[in-house]
């Protein structure tokens, strides 16, 4: 069976961009945001009892516009595993450009423990300048477009940093660390001196963490994860085989925000990866591929709702990393965005048999482990979100699962 994860986009509602432009910022709108926050126990025990593998949000910034408020994954991760008894709790992701990676291994730590082993962690580089460049600016890390440019080399120099420190914090009893952007402990040539408690940390915490002298040597995280050595780990990819070929190694998922095209050639390249680093994935075995798929009684009813959960911030948000669209997007009727929607491959509407036909097209062409389906919710009203996942769950996820039959021989070592 394809595990299926909902990928929840926080998003304030409103009625149609004239009440977005009247309560601006909406994005700050605190009676709008708690009546986002309201429906989210009915679409997570929904989560739990349809059978979903996991439930995931984003990392994202200063969305005055409303549209994606999604700046405490963790937090929101926190609240849910108190909602939940079946389903996995993540998110996709922490962006580590932007991020302490030690805060980010502590706090994904203690989720893990929250939830006993129920927890998913997932990674992002950054592409929005917006926030990545100043939430990332002590680092010198700038959002990126994966575009082969000197921002988009030093992001992904920042990314793998990042994310091996979270590593390291995770795995390591203790550690020592230097590089131009980090020193562990700091300053790590000196150590730190002077530690009021020295006696007992020599005595109780990690062996080599104080030396002889009373000087602090090596870094010790705490607590370690729940699950060992770590939990799973989700890596966001859209426009690099660089990425693909970095998580395979390492047995990271990634997940495609590409056309199936684009999905089927990284997965080839994943299988590659893996190869040569001694993993034997079975084709499109631990990976993910990301849609955002409305299911209704008819076409036209799921088009409606296509455009009216989702035409808004495709219109105003989305077209702008898709080349050439913007203008095109600005003046389009309905009609028109709703097919340059589809036209993204990823984006799908449809009725049940509709849906689940175009699924199996794609799953034929890659045969994903898992499928992420994201919603716009509270754009989206959770009674909607959560008849959709019926939906998918009940009638196109079981027909998935012939391609999902991966040869136990193939399964990636551990």
């Amino acid at each position: 069976m394809v595990k299926v994860i909902l990928q929840l986009y926080p998003t304030v509602r409103a009625e149609g961009e004239a009440e977005r432009t009247r309560l601006r910022p909406i994005g700050r709108n605190a009676e709008r945001y708690q009546e986002a926050i309201a429906g989210l126990p009915a679409i997570l025990k929904a989560c739990d009892d349809l059978g979903l593998w996991g439930v995931s949000t984003i990392e994202h910034h200063f969305h005055s516009e409303g549209y994606e408020v999604g700046p405490t994954p963790g937090i929101l991760n926190g609240h849910w595993a108190a909602l939940t008894e079946k389903v996995r709790i993540g998110q996709l992701g922490y962006t580590m450009t932007a991020q302490s990676p030690i805060r980010v291994a502590e706090e994904t730590a203690i989720l893990d423990h929250l939830t006993r082993g129920r927890c998913f962690v997932g990674f992002t580089r950054g592409y929005q300048n917006r926030w990545t460049n100043v939430l990332g600016q002590h680092i010198g890390a700038r959002a990126t477009r994966s575009d082969k440019s000197d921002d988009d080399e030093q992001n992904r120099i920042l990314f793998e940093e990042q994310v091996d420190l979270v590593l390291k914090a995770w795995t390591e009893d203790s550690f020592t660390y230097r590089s131009k952007n980090w020193q562990f402990p700091y300053p790590e040539d000196e150590g730190i001196p002077d530690w009021f408690m020295g006696e007992w940390t020599r005595k109780l915490g990690a062996p080599g963490e104080m030396d002889e002298n009373n000087i602090i040597r090596r870094t010790c995280v705490v607590p370690s994860p729940y699950t060992k050595p770590h939990p799973k780990v989700f890596v966001a990819s859209n426009a690099s085989v660089e990425t693909v070929e970095y998580c395979a190694p390492r047995g990271f998922i990634p997940a495609y925000f590409s056309k199936i095209d684009r999905a089927a050639e990284y997965a080839g390249a994943y299988v590659r990866a893996g190869e040569k680093a001694g993993r034997r994935y079975a084709y499109g075995q631990n990976q993910a591929v990301v849609r955002w798929p409305a299911i209704a009684p008819t076409h036209e009813q799921a088009m409606a709702d296509m455009l009216a959960f989702s035409g808004d911030i495709f219109r105003h948000f989305y077209v702008g990393v898709l080349p050439g669209a913007l203008e095109k997007a600005r003046n389009a009727s309905p009609a028109e965005l709703a097919d340059m929607m589809e036209r993204s491959g990823l984006f799908s509407n449809g009725t049940v048999s509709e849906i689940r036909d175009e699924f199996v097209n794609q799953w034929k062409a890659l045969p994903a482990e898992y499928a992420v389906l994201i919603y716009h919710y509270a754009q989206q009203p959770a009674d909607s979100v959560i008849e959709n996942l019926r939906l998918f769950m009940e009638e196109v996820a079981p027909a998935l699962a012939e391609y999902t039959k991966y040869d136990t021989a193939a399964e990636a070592a551990e």
